[in-house]
């Protein structure tokens, strides 16, 4: 038996099948991708990493060494910066800066789980891309190719592309893959294999390059695009956090938890007041409270969280339970993205996925990505345990299963019986919790729970549901330590009459 598993899963390796998903990173470098780089790097085992791309943004290019002067093309930057040689540009070693301080605390990650990559394995993916200014996309690059050849590998799996900075890049290595193809009679089949391999997950458009090449020349590729959502992990995260969980991103917390006495690659956790200078950014004076005074963001102390805007891009990724990965719609610990009413291709944020926000009692476009702040953070503080504790003394999350299929399906006024099992790996005891998404249901309202902190719950499906509606369950299980893990399992009623 253990033979002919064995066989299978060299057969699955060689077929291209993973279970992981792949992923893209691209990245201007600026202070909050260093960041959520650093948080990346701890979470490297859940993903398939095949690309540490450096690209520019408008916020940041390198120039071309040549003294030509370029204006942004987005109004906010054109209007801030005028022309420019270059902009803000941190250089291409940051990341290998930071993985030399995760080679580090590489062999104590790997006492907690498998799948970490080798510092050198991580190396080998870092390439340079199209860096000299915002939206330069005529250069070919060791990096676009780089990405251009991961689009035509043999595999079929999907590549999460995603954009931390701006899309130039990716677009060079589509325009490259045009140039190549366009004109042949293999054209029509490397882009429709192109359009099913990549998913494009954006933070915002920090250049033009999107809008004005890759939707025209591509509108098949799918796009994940959070412009709202990713606000409470960014620079006016006290604006969109509730007043109640700032003490997650604030000082005490990031600075016992996460940043200080847990190794080097977080002690290299950008935060306020930490007196710590990034090399070519003129704006990042962070670290030096004297500097920062009270502004649109807000009022900081030392240690406080500054911004890890484009960390929703492999939040997305993670597999917590609540099978989001191929369904963003369903929502997850990357948001919730609802497909576009004019582009059935691109999925993303605003009114259309609001989730309701107990704290204001109000819809809130940012509440998609809030609703699992508390979660994130004290996940993220367990992986910073993990650099320098043994597995004994540290925490492991909860494996949560259900005792039933995921997808079930009833007629009105029908009772429904739900049931989860839970194993911890720490033996810690464990709390259940059941509670409707309702935002994410097409029945558009609410159910009454029986027993919903208990495994096992039921409720009566409603008499007015109708035939193909849903009701979205989530399952929730915590340990009860004072830093608590989460996990999930969603169940899907649909009503069939």
């Amino acid at each position: 038996m253990k033979k002919a598993l064995s066989l299978l899963l060299i057969f699955l390796s060689l077929a291209g099948f993973s279970q992981k998903p792949r992923t893209i990173v691209t990245t201007d470098g600026e202070i909050d991708d260093v960041d959520s780089f650093i948080r990346m790097l701890l979470y490297a085992n859940e993903f398939k990493l095949e690309g540490l791309i450096y690209s520019s943004s408008m916020w940041h290019y390198k120039g071309d060494g040549k003294g030509t002067k370029f204006t942004s093309e987005m109004d906010m930057t054109k209007k801030m910066y005028g022309a420019k040689t270059d902009l803000r540009w941190p250089g291409v070693t940051w990341m290998q800066d930071l993985i030399n301080a995760y080679e580090k605390v590489y062999p104590n990650l790997t006492k907690h789980a498998s799948g970490y990559p080798t510092a050198n394995q991580l190396r080998s993916l870092i390439k340079v891309g199209n860096i000299d200014f915002e939206g330069e996309m005529e250069q070919v690059t060791e990096g676009s190719e780089f990405i251009k050849n991961k689009l035509l590998d043999a595999t079929t799996e999907p590549i999460y592309l995603q954009v931390w900075g701006g899309t130039n890049t990716i677009a060079r290595a589509l325009k490259s893959i045009e140039e190549q193809y366009k004109n042949t009679p293999n054209w029509n089949k490397v882009y429709q294999k192109v359009c099913k391999k990549a998913i494009i997950y954006a933070i915002l458009d920090q250049d033009a390059t999107y809008r004005k090449y890759v939707s025209v020349n591509w509108p098949d590729i799918k796009i994940f695009y959070n412009s709202n959502q990713f606000w409470c992990f960014a620079y006016a995260w006290q604006k969109a956090v509730p007043e109640s969980q700032h003490y997650l991103l604030e000082g005490k917390f990031m600075s016992d938890n996460i940043i200080n006495n847990h190794g080097p690659l977080t002690k290299m956790y950008y935060s306020y007041g930490d007196g710590q200078k990034q090399v070519g950014d003129d704006e990042h004076i962070h670290g030096d409270l004297s500097k920062i005074k009270a502004g649109q963001w807000g009022s900081f102390g030392q240690y406080d969280f500054i911004s890890e805007g484009d960390s929703p891009a492999y939040f997305h990724l993670i597999n917590v339970g609540l099978d989001n990965l191929n369904n963003p719609e369903y929502g997850g610990w990357g948001g919730r993205l609802v497909q576009s009413a004019q582009n059935p291709k691109r999925w993303e944020d605003g009114e259309n996925a609001a989730d309701y926000n107990p704290y204001t009692q109000k819809m809130d476009k940012t509440y998609g990505q809030t609703r699992w702040i508390e979660a994130l953070q004290n996940d993220f503080a367990t992986r910073a345990d993990w650099c320098i504790k043994d597995y004994k003394n540290a925490n492991h999350a909860p494996i949560v299963k259900l005792n039933h299929a995921s997808k079930l399906s009833a007629k009105p006024n029908a009772t429904i019986k739900t049931s989860g099992t839970a194993t911890d790996p720490d033996g810690d005891k464990l709390t259940y919790r059941w509670w409707q998404y309702d935002e994410v249901d097409t029945y558009n309202g609410k159910v009454s729970l029986n027993n919903p902190n208990q495994k096992d719950a039921s409720f009566t499906m409603p008499s007015d549901i109708k035939n193909g509606e849903t009701i979205h369950l989530i399952l929730e299980v915590s340990d009860t330590r004072d830093i608590k893990l989460t996990r999930y399992q969603r169940v899907i009623v649909t009503c069939k009459n």
